[in-house]
């Protein structure tokens, strides 16, 4: 009868390594190791005219040791996925202090400033023209900007109104209508607004930036930094 080698031997053949300690372990929680005793434990003693299996021990060990991998990889992905919120927040925290354009209908007229923001055209389109109403839905402001080609637009309003006042600084809605092949279309308006804050958020919930004067909308809205 072949001698068996020493437990350890068999670990390190196997790569597992080291034995935990069995004061490390709960008393009723089996492991690799315990398996691999009791494989070993086994062939020593067993008598070699009547072998007994010992595939259900290796099976064990098997399962025990795809378990071990998925656990290294779920601690991977975690590593990982900590890592990536660590950049977003680096990056989030530089938008601070920026101006970005939004897909939205609404602005800020700031105290002394202005209320900027884009017309995106995907054609050239004629009587290209902004409207600004106040919290009330009232008209206020029309800017025309004439024909325009296919692109964007940029327009600015000082606050001045149609009937020759200023409005107070504020949240205003903004719309835009062009003529493009002889109809009046309504066209998306990008809004320049100040990112006051940004929230990592968690789960699916994604970035967010809160605006100055217009609260929070989600960073897949932003269509440009500047």
């Amino acid at each position: 009868m072949s001698t068996v080698g020493t437990v350890d031997n068999i670990y390190s053949a196997l790569g597992l390594g080291e034995k935990e300690s069995r004061e490390e372990r709960s008393s009723n929680e089996l492991a690799q190791e315990d398996f691999l005793e009791l494989m070993v434990t086994q062939l020593t003693h067993q008598d070699p005219f009547k072998p007994m299996e010992n595939g259900d021990f290796l099976a064990q060990i098997a399962q025990f040791s795809a378990v071990s991998g998925l656990d290294e990889l779920n601690n991977s992905f975690s590593e990982l996925s900590a890592s990536m919120t660590s950049n977003q927040a680096t990056q989030a925290g530089a938008l601070v202090g920026r101006e970005v354009l939004v897909d939205t209908n609404l602005g800020l007229l700031p105290q002394g400033g202005t209320l900027n923001g884009v017309v995106d055209l995907t054609s050239s389109a004629g009587a290209v023209t902004v409207a600004i109403h106040d919290a009330t839905g009232a008209l206020i402001k029309e800017i025309s900007l004439g024909t325009q080609p296919k692109g964007r637009v940029d327009f600015s309003w000082d606050g001045s109104t149609d009937s020759g006042d200023y409005a107070p600084p504020g949240v205003y809605s903004i719309s835009t209508e062009a003529v493009i092949e002889n109809e009046n279309i309504m066209l998306p308006t990008l809004i320049e607004a100040r990112v006051d804050s940004v929230n990592l958020g968690s789960g699916q919930q994604g970035l967010t930036l809160n605006l100055d004067g217009l609260g929070s909308v989600a960073f897949s809205n932003v269509a440009q930094i500047r």
